[in-house]
């Protein structure tokens, strides 16, 4: 049952996932082309300089919560199944994004948004696992 609503559901999250993060919150074309590539000291200065917990949250948890429907691929895609194999295919991917981001100006080319989005593909397979080994007549197509 599971994984019918997981087939279902995965293209409509995804569109509107990739609506998030080129046109939601806001967002607008920067004018310049920006990109971070020093892991955590982007994160670690947005929390610093941030007033908002709730922008913190918003944010940072965002960016592994939303990704955790990645790790379940493998249910749609059996080539997927393992966690190595996912989380390479969810790499390019994202690199693949954040590029576009990075080209298009509607959005910033981060490596700690790639860490975060895969630390939450990662979670995601975790908790894949674990519903297959212990709710196995849940998760039965």
């Amino acid at each position: 049952m599971l994984k019918k609503f997981y087939k279902i559901t995965i293209l409509p999250f995804t569109v509107f996932l990739l609506y998030l993060m080129f046109f939601g919150m806001g967002r607008t074309q920067y004018e310049d082309h920006i990109i971070r590539v020093e892991p955590l000291f982007a994160t670690l200065g947005f929390i610093e300089n941030t007033i908002s917990w709730f922008e913190i949250i918003k944010i940072v948890v965002g960016n592994v919560v939303m990704f955790m429907p990645f790790g379940f691929l493998g249910w749609v895609f059996p080539r997927l199944q393992g966690l190595r194999e996912n989380i390479l295919f969810f790499i390019s991917a994202i690199v693949i994004v954040e590029a576009l981001q990075y080209f298009t100006r509607l959005g910033i080319f981060e490596v700690d948004d790639i860490i975060l989005n895969t630390f939450g593909v990662f979670l995601g397979w975790q908790i894949k696992r674990m519903l297959e080994i212990k709710f196995t007549k849940f998760v039965v197509e």
